[in-house]
């Protein structure tokens, strides 16, 4: 299952912004990785070369590599619909993204992680596919023998986040993916249009 594993915080810094959540390394040091950091002379980027930075922001905030990415762009190009936002709502429906959503983990490193050790259900059968996509009205569920496992009780006790598409009962740890999000209900902070322009080149 190959994803990205190397260090998160120099990514984030790269993008200008705290793309895997909180992190104190960033907070501390909020300029580019490298030897000058803040001091490095840094023209202006070519049209090619912003494009290409939101494609990678992207990438790295969902836990997708080049080749599903790829995949998925090409999925919402045939799909109906604006074809960067559809890019972004094939994104969020990842079984991995939704489990984050929820809260049952607090990052989308650890869902992805929760989802591949089998526990998780969606409409009551495992499912251990973190790019499982899924469809309005599926329940997804912590499995019965998973609910009392700390690192799911601590990450729900901590999350504050409210979705309009999803809805959680926090006493039989159930979730419902209610609708498919439109592009103004997604938090990330993402230009969808230039992923779709350097694709189309």
């Amino acid at each position: 299952m190959a994803r990205y594993t190397g260090p998160k915080t120099k990514i984030a810094r790269k993008f200008g912004e705290p793309i895997y959540g909180d992190d104190k390394s960033f907070e501390k040091r909020n300029y580019p990785p490298g030897q000058h950091g803040l001091a490095k002379k840094r023209g202006k980027k070519s049209e090619y070369a912003v494009q290409l930075m939101e494609k990678q922001k992207a990438k790295y905030t969902y836990g997708i590599l080049e080749r599903q990415f790829r995949n998925l762009f090409e999925k919402a190009t045939s799909s109906k619909g604006v074809t960067g936002e559809v890019l972004l709502q094939l994104c969020e429906r990842r079984l991995d993204n939704v489990v984050y959503r929820l809260g049952i983990s607090g990052s989308r490193s650890g869902a992805r992680q929760l989802v591949s050790h089998r526990h998780i259900t969606v409409n009551g059968e495992i499912v251990n596919v973190p790019s499982f996509q899924v469809k309005p009205g599926d329940v997804i569920a912590v499995r019965e023998k998973s609910k009392s496992l700390q690192v799911i009780e601590q990450s729900l006790a901590s999350n504050s986040n409210v979705y309009e598409w999803l809805t959680w009962n926090n006493d039989t740890l159930e979730g419902n993916f209610v609708t498919i999000p439109e592009r103004t209900q997604i938090p990330e902070n993402i230009n969808e249009q230039f992923i779709v322009e350097l694709y189309s080149k």
